[in-house]
């Protein structure tokens, strides 16, 4: 059952009289039809399938480019780098000892002051208290975007706070450097776990990318009280 409005993010809280209502309204629907309700914070429509959740966007079949080349990463250059400034802090979220030595060694090298945190609650419980400009999770250790917790945080926050975080994502079945599966997953930067020795290298092409691309609308919203 739905438990956020998909436009103001803000939380439904139903009585039990109103679940009931509800769960029977939806019971009752055809097949392909759907229930509209209005969100009781900023009374916009809510459109609701059989299963209580918005209907899903039909899949479009569309041939996705593919990955980018990664030649570049082996001889550790990247043309045009250059050093990352006034960012300052970040957050790990990695089990794997080696794995997260590298990452933590590749985000000082550019220039975060680095937290690292094991699980998931505790991750998300650092976050209730300081405002992070990177986070780095393993996506693996909870067994995928499906499945994840931590991962399903980062999708609810609201924008105000998200769209200063550089959000990334290390796991064993994405590609490095991906925006396309980036941008399907709502991260920054997807990077492959066999590529992750070479981190800081990517890092240096990532980050000032990102920034010369969305730099300067955050310093317009921020300049508008919107940031």
């Amino acid at each position: 059952m739905l438990d956020q409005c998909p436009q103001c993010r803000k939380t439904l809280r139903l009585s039990d009289e109103q679940s009931a209502r509800l769960k029977k309204a939806l019971s009752q629907l055809a097949p392909g039809k759907q229930l509209t309700i209005k969100c009781p914070h900023c009374r916009e429509p809510i459109g609701l399938d059989s299963s209580g959740q918005p209907p899903q966007p039909p899949l479009c079949h569309v041939t996705p480019p593919p990955p980018p080349s990664l030649d570049w990463l082996q001889s550790g250059l990247y043309q045009g780098e250059e050093k990352v400034e006034d960012v300052p802090m970040a957050l790990v979220l990695h089990q794997d000892d080696e794995q997260r030595k590298q990452v933590v060694e590749a985000l000082e090298s550019v220039g975060y002051q680095v937290f690292v945190s094991e699980t998931a609650a505790d991750a998300i419980e650092r976050m209730r208290f300081v405002n992070f400009s990177c986070i780095a999770f393993y996506l693996d250790m909870e067994g995928g975007a499906e499945k994840s917790s931590f991962h399903a945080h980062m999708c609810r926050l609201p924008m105000d706070r998200r769209r200063f975080m550089f959000y990334i994502l290390l796991g064993s079945s994405l590609h490095t450097l991906y925006d396309l599966e980036a941008l399907a997953c709502s991260a920054n930067l997807t990077v492959n776990t066999s590529d992750i020795k070479h981190l800081d290298v990517i890092l240096r092409k990532a980050i000032p990318a990102y920034e010369e691309l969305f730099g300067t609308f955050l310093e317009e919203l921020e300049a508008y009280g919107r940031g």
